[in-house]
């Protein structure tokens, strides 16, 4: 077959997709809550009826991504364990047990004319999710599209396909059992990279969203040829402000957690910046607990002054996402320095300050525009499931609509329902 007759299977493929996808989502709009409610039940049932199916399609992902020499990172990403499959379980039952979103009444109000009128929650129809190593996403990304009344067309990374395709089916396995569409989710097929193109391109209009879940050269993508509407963050440049008033036991604590928990998701801490008054009392500590863990230290004059193990911290560092247990760390004088330095080189997804002084608190939330700020809490935290929407398709910077996590609620629109008496307009 000639490349030409290639991408003209391809297209014709993802165009099914497309279309398949526009019928499910008129399915969902109407579904009663109960069905959407069982189908994620069921699934999550089958998810561990067939965790031993899941897993081993996990281990031929991770063998084929280790002969690649992909980094650690990438792999913790990529990898499934029991812990993780529960977690996905627990995830997909919560999502099944929130509120549904759609129909809620947002705002209800009379106008002095007698009309009534009510901004009524409504799905946004097919949702497209481009994502690379994590499988979870499979799950999360299936379950709050169906509980928010959305169809979804999901393509995976090549390294995730296998583990991708034995949730997906559980997931349809849900969907049968409650009387809806199995073109509710949907799996691209291939993985072939042209998929992606062509799913940028809105597949003949019958994507309403894409949201991008990966690196920073796949979200750049998608933002630079998508033509519709996209959900993303570039990258997680997220940093942690140890304030004058901080803690000590608190900065420790939480800066080791911020960033040592896991460093390669986007809520992990990539840099970190501490008052001048507290250098004395709290960077060492800090340090020693990074550092005791594997962390590399990369400072600026005053912290390699205090500790001879670290390095010197380059422009560069202010602006990398490392994800790897690596950090930049500089000592500011105030925290309105803190706040420049962090407006400067912020990716908007996340900051956190450790601080007992309240008015310091309302500073740095009132002055800092990123989608997540946190006060004596681990940045890890910026997390879906953490901020009780089970799960989060992904979590969006942009300042259009949805911002941060992005759960059930954001994923619907909105529409006006005017009920009369028989007015007419004089």
């Amino acid at each position: 077959m000639s490349q030409a007759d290639t991408q003209t299977a391809l297209t014709d493929i993802m165009a099914e997709l497309g279309r398949n996808a526009r019928i499910g989502a008129k399915a969902l709009a109407i579904a009663k809550p109960e069905q959407k409610r069982t189908a994620l039940l069921t699934a999550a049932g089958a998810i561990n009826a067939h965790r031993k199916k899941i897993l081993a399609a996990n281990a031929k992902d991770m063998a084929l991504a280790q002969t690649k020499g992909i980094s650690a990172a990438f792999l913790d990403r990529l990898e499934l364990t029991d812990a993780r499959i529960d977690a996905i379980i627990k995830a997909v039952t919560t999502i099944a047990e929130l509120p549904d979103p759609v129909g809620a009444i947002i705002a209800e109000w009379d106008r002095p004319n007698g009309l009534h009128i009510e901004r009524v929650r409504t799905p946004l129809g097919v949702i497209g999710v481009i994502f690379e190593s994590r499988p979870n996403v499979t799950a999360d990304a299936s379950a709050l599209a169906i509980k928010s009344g959305n169809a979804v067309i999901l393509r995976g990374g090549s390294d995730s396909f296998h583990s991708s395709h034995a949730i997906v089916e559980c997931m349809l396995d849900g969907l049968h059992l409650a009387g809806l569409p199995v073109e509710c989710v949907q799996l691209v097929p291939t993985t072939d990279r042209a998929a992606v193109g062509e799913m940028l391109k809105g597949l003949d209009g019958n994507i309403d969203v894409i949201v991008p879940r990966g690196g920073k050269t796949l979200v750049a993508r998608v933002q630079d040829e998508a033509r519709v509407p996209v959900f993303a963050h570039l990258e997680g440049l997220v940093h942690v402000y140890v304030d004058k008033s901080a803690d000590l036991d608190k900065a420790v604590a939480i800066t080791l957690n911020a960033k040592m928990r896991r460093t390669g998701i986007c809520g992990a801490a990539e840099t970190l910046l501490v008052h001048k008054d507290v250098v004395a009392t709290h960077l060492n500590p800090i340090l020693d607990a990074l550092m005791a863990k594997g962390c590399e230290i990369r400072g600026d004059a005053v912290v390699n002054a205090n500790s001879p193990l670290t390095q010197t911290a380059t422009e560069q560092d202010w602006k990398t996402e490392y994800e790897d247990a690596i950090i930049s760390v500089k000592i500011v004088d105030s925290i309105d320095e803190a706040i420049a330095h962090i407006e400067k080189y912020s990716s908007h997804h996340t900051e956190a300050i450790i601080a007992e002084d309240p008015e310091a608190v309302e500073k740095f939330f009132n002055e800092i525009d990123s989608a997540i700020l946190i006060h004596n809490a681990s940045t890890q935290f910026a997390d879906g499931g953490e901020f009780g929407f089970g799960g989060e398709i992904g979590i969006a910077t942009g300042k259009m609509h949805a911002r941060g996590p992005v759960g059930v609620e954001q994923l619907t629109s909105f529409k006006y329902r005017v009920r009369g008496t028989g007015q007419t307009r004089p």
